[in-house]
């Protein structure tokens, strides 16, 4: 299964899902970076030392350092697109979020 580090925007439905696939996601806020305004930069070398994939929602960021730091064991950016806006994710099956999501 994927070793993956979820970045402090990445949904946590989302997190708990893959969790429950199997695959072994760390998110920032577990490893005590949260709030602290992380360099994009830093955020994937955190990702890097420990051998894991980026997951975010910063597709513009990520997507540029992808091409400027292509030493890493992967990027999956996805994109948010709510359907409904009074509905609330919490309540939401993870597999029902509205993400879109690519990887390199």
């Amino acid at each position: 299964m994927a070793r993956l580090y979820a970045n402090e925007n990445f949904p946590l439905p989302v997190v708990e899902e893959l969790r429950r696939l199997g695959h072994e996601v760390v998110t920032i806020q577990e490893t005590g970076q949260a709030e602290q305004r992380t360099p994009d930069e830093d955020v994937l070398q955190l990702a890097v030392a420990d051998d894991r994939a980026v997951l975010t929602l910063n597709r513009k960021h990520f997507i540029r350092l992808h091409r400027e730091q292509p030493g890493h064991a992967g990027i999956i950016v996805c994109t948010f697109t709510p359907t409904s806006p009074g509905r609330r994710l919490a309540s939401m099956p993870p597999w029902k979020l509205p993400l879109t999501c690519t990887g390199s």
